[in-house]
C-alpha cells in the first residue's frame, strides 16, 4: 500500500528534515509551507518523493484546499507530521503585544488543530481506514524558558491536543503521538539560549537528522502501536535540571 504523509513548514528546518528522510525512504511526501518558491526548491531537493503544496496552515479555506488536493492526488493520507510553528522576540510577558500573541498561537496550534481535524476527516473516511498524527512539541511543554510566554503556552497546548487526537483516534485506528524536541540545529535555534537567570549563554545543539530519524521511527510502527511521547535533545543541555 502507498504510504502517503503530509509535513506542514516543510520548506526549511526540522520539516525540511523529516520530510526529506520520509521521502528517502519510499513516503509520498506532501511539502506543505507559505513560502512557494523556497517550497518548490526544497521539494526538488528532496526527489520525485517530494510534491510542493503552497498552504498556510492558520486559514481554514487553505488547510481544507490543501487537503481536497491530497485526497484528489493520492486518494488518502497516512502520516500528518504537524510540524508548522513560529516564536515571539522573547520579552516580559507584560510586554507582549496581542498580535505577536495571537501570531504564535494562530500558527502553532490552531494551524496544528486544523491540519489535525481535516487528516482525521480523511483518514476516517479512507479505505483502509486509519493514519497516525504525528505534532512537533518541544522540552518548552515541560520546562519553559523566560520571556517565551506566546511559544510555552502553544506548545502546552500541542500536549492537551496530543493526548485528545489520541483518544478520539482509538476506535478509528488513528494513531497519535508528540516529538518534543531540545536545540535541534535549524533556523529557529539560537548562538545564545536565555537562561533562568536572564543571562544569555551557548547551549549544546543536536543534529536535526537524528530528529528526522526518529519521526521516521515513530511514522513507521503499525497502527496498533503508539509512541504518545519522545524527547529527543542535546545530551549536554541544560534541560533536566533547568531553573
Amino acid at each position: 500500500m502507498r504510504t502517503v504523509a503530509l509535513v506542514t513548514g516543510a520548506s526549511s528546518g526540522i520539516g525540511l528534515a523529516v520530510a526529506h528522510e520520509l521521502a528517502r525512504t519510499g513516503w509520498s511526501v506532501i511539502m506543505a509551507g507559505r513560502r512557494g518558491s523556497l517550497l518548490e526548491a526544497a521539494a526538488r531537493a528532496g526527489g520525485a518523493n517530494c510534491v510542493p503544496m503552497t498552504a498556510d496552515v492558520t486559514d481554514v479555506d487553505s488547510v481544507n484546499a490543501l487537503f481536497v488536493g491530497i485526497r484528489d492526488r493520492f486518494g488518502r493520507l497516512d502520516l500528518l507530521f504537524n510540524n508548522a510553528g513560529i516564536s515571539a522576540p522573547a520579552q516580559p510577558l507584560e510586554d507582549l503585544p496581542i498580535e505577536a500573541w495571537r501570531s504564535v498561537i494562530d500558527t502553532n496550534l490552531t494551524g496544528s488543530f486544523l491540519c489535525t481535524q481535516a487528516a482525521v476527516r480523511l483518514m476516517k473516511a479512507q479505505h483502509p481506514s486509519g493514519g497516525r498524527i504525528i505534532n512537533n512539541g518541544s522540552i518548552s511543554a515541560t520546562v519553559p524558558r523566560p520571556w517565551m510566554i506566546a511559544y510555552t503556552a502553544s506548545k502546552h497546548a500541542i500536549t492537551g491536543l496530543t493526548k485528545a487526537t489520541a483518544l478520539e483516534g482509538r476506535q478509528h485506528k488513528i494513531a497519535c503521538g508528540q516529538i518534543d524536541i531540545g536545540n535541534a540545529e535549524s533556523p529557529l535555534s539560537a548562538e545564545l539560549e536565555i537562561q533562568a537567570d536572564l543571562s544569555l549563554k551557548p547551549e549544546p545543539v543536536v543534529d536535526v537528522k537524528h530528529v528526522a530519524e526518529a519521526v521516521l521511527y515513530m511514522a513507521g510502527l503499525p497502527l496498533d502501536t503508539n509512541v504518545l511521547s519522545m524527547t529527543v535533545m542535546a545530551t549536554a543541555m541544560p534541560f533536566v535540571g533547568r531553573g
